[in-house]
Formats: structure tokens, C-alpha cells, sequence
């Protein structure tokens, strides 16, 4: 299991070096990312966009544009399009958005004729270095499915474990946390969290360990855990944190950024390749390890084609 983003570019760097397509490359962070990912070997960049803006951004950062292929593209709609092509048609193994709103570059990714579609539910996943703990933990959906409903949840988790299991823990605990760690009828995510948790012990759900409801406290924290009396192998040791809906995973991914000593990175999954879908806020340290991790990611997909 890799502890930190330090082992995840470790891992990077031990395994065949993928190629990732920019969409709109015209970005300050996202080429400081691109950068620091070329000098540290995390991954290859072919950057579609405007080559004027991208030369003079580049030119700034004492980037040698010479180790990048551009794919000249001042159109934004067509360069989002031509960079989720170079996926779909093997040429890269993963996508990043750019200097483009979210909206657009998703219709690019989710389009019928060139698209990453799979037929599976999309969903977030954000990575936390967290200083205080000694494991990655992993968020999931901050960012993406507002209300999932119960079926939704499944596949969210099911997303989450392919990430968790790239980055090495090959059984996640999953905690299905809620405001309580009780089932309330007038409280829906704890029914969801319960059945949730009744599937994975009947072996509905594989590959991870869904217990739920648990409250976040006794999810993160093995003392707060048993001072509740709350037990079993995901309480205080959880991997996964699925959040109920965006607005808890929106306002804790957030708290973590900004108020917590940590460092994250994110990606969407339930594509057929992985897509960096950071923030224009993010940082490009946080672009950097949201590439390594789709970097993983896509190996682990590759290897079970």
C-alpha cells in the first residue's frame, strides 16, 4: 500500500511511462504540471490548444517545448475533442482538462462518436496525503453526481476501488459515513449506508469492505471508534470515505484543501481511460499528482482488458 505521493511517483516511475492528451494546454498550472511531471518521469504530454499561447505561456516557465508533441488547435471546442480522440484512439492512455469549463470538456469526453464512454456511472475521486495518518485516503464524490441514489452509490464505490487498488491497497475499507453511525428512517443515507454495508457482506459488492452507517469520526479514528463501541474492520480504519452527496464531499474536500496540512490529488473514473478534472483553484503540485494518479489508474485498466 503506498503512503503518500511520494510512492506514488515512485510507482509511476517503475511502470511504462503513459501518455497523457491536454485539452486547451494553455493553462499557467496545468503546463507547470506538465512540466514537473516530464522532469520527474511521471508521464508524457501531448498538448492540444492554441500553439501561439501555449509557446509564449511556456517560454515564462523555462519550459523546452521541443519533448511535448502540439497539436495545434485554437478552436476550443475542437481541441477538447481532437485531445479526447488521441485516447479513444489509443494514441494517449488518459485526458486532462485544461483552459476550459468543465461543462465543455465533458461534452467532449462523454461525445457518442469519439468519447470515453463505457456505459457505467462517472465519478469523482479525490486523494488525500493527509499529515496525521498513515495511509492515502480517498474521497469520493465531491465533484461530480450531486444526489447519487442508491444504485448510483454502488457503482461510486465500485469507481473508487479501482483507484484505491491502483495506488496498491488491494482491499479498501470503505465507510459509507452519514452524520450518525445509526440507521434513522428519517435520515436516507443511513439506510443507503446500511444497505451498502449488508451487500458487501453477502459479496454483492467485491473487491472492498462496505460498512456503514458510520459517522466520520469513527470511520478516521480507531480511539473514537471504540469509545463509541463502534466495530468491525473499516471503524477507525477506513480508506474510502463515500460521502452521502456533493454538498458534504464539496465542503470536506474543501476543508482538506485549504485548512488541513495535506496534499491531493483527483481524477474521474467509470470512463474507459482516466480524465484529470482538477479545478482552476487546484494547485500544480495538486494537477502534478492528480497525473500520477491517472497515470496508475490507467495501468491498472490496462491490465485488466
Amino acid at each position: 500500500m503506498l503512503k503518500n505521493f511520494q510512492h506514488v511517483i515512485q510507482k509511476v516511475k517503475n511502470q511504462k511511462t503513459k501518455k497523457l492528451a491536454v485539452a486547451i494546454a494553455q493553462d499557467r498550472h496545468v503546463l507547470e504540471a506538465i512540466k514537473d511531471a516530464d522532469m520527474k518521469g511521471i508521464a508524457q504530454a501531448i498538448l492540444v490548444g492554441d500553439k501561439f499561447k501555449i509557446a509564449t505561456i511556456a517560454a515564462e516557465l523555462d519550459m523546452d517545448l521541443t519533448r511535448f508533441e502540439i497539436v495545434d488547435e485554437a478552436n476550443n471546442k475542437k481541441a477538447a475533442l481532437k485531445a479526447v480522440e488521441l485516447v479513444s484512439s489509443g494514441k494517449a492512455d488518459m485526458v486532462m482538462k485544461g483552459l476550459i469549463d468543465t461543462a465543455s470538456f465533458l461534452r467532449a469526453v462523454l461525445d457518442k462518436e469519439v468519447g470515453l464512454r463505457t456505459g457505467k456511472l462517472m465519478s469523482h475521486v479525490g486523494v488525500f496525503e493527509i499529515s496525521n495518518f498513515d495511509r492515502l485516503i480517498f474521497l469520493t464524490d465531491a465533484a461530480f453526481n450531486m444526489y447519487p441514489e442508491f444504485k448510483d452509490k454502488i457503482d461510486i464505490v465500485n469507481n473508487a476501488a479501482v483507484v484505491a487498488k491502483a495506488v496498491g491497497v488491494e482491499k479498501p475499507k470503505v465507510a459509507a459515513v452519514c452524520a450518525v453511525e445509526v440507521v434513522n428512517p428519517n435520515m436516507p443515507a443511513t439506510i443507503d449506508a446500511s444497505a451498502l454495508s449488508k451487500m458487501s457482506d453477502r459479496g454483492q459488492i467485491k473487491g472492498c469492505i462496505v460498512d456503514g452507517p458510520l459517522a466520520l469520526d469513527n470511520a478516521l479514528s480507531e480511539e473514537s471508534a471504540i469509545h463509541k463501541g463502534v466495530t468491525g474492520p473499516v471503524a477507525g480504519k477506513a480508506d474510502i470515505i463515500l460521502v452521502p452527496n456533493i454538498e458534504a464531499g464539496n465542503i470536506m474536500y474543501k476543508t482538506l484543501t485549504y485548512a488541513a496540512n495535506c496534499k491531493n490529488g483527483g481524477l474521474l473514473v467509470g470512463t474507459s481511460a482516466p480524465v484529470v478534472l482538477t479545478s482552476r483553484a487546484d494547485s500544480h503540485e495538486s494537477k502534478m499528482y492528480s497525473i500520477a494518479l491517472a497515470a496508475l489508474v490507467a495501468d491498472e485498466i490496462n491490465q485488466n482488458r
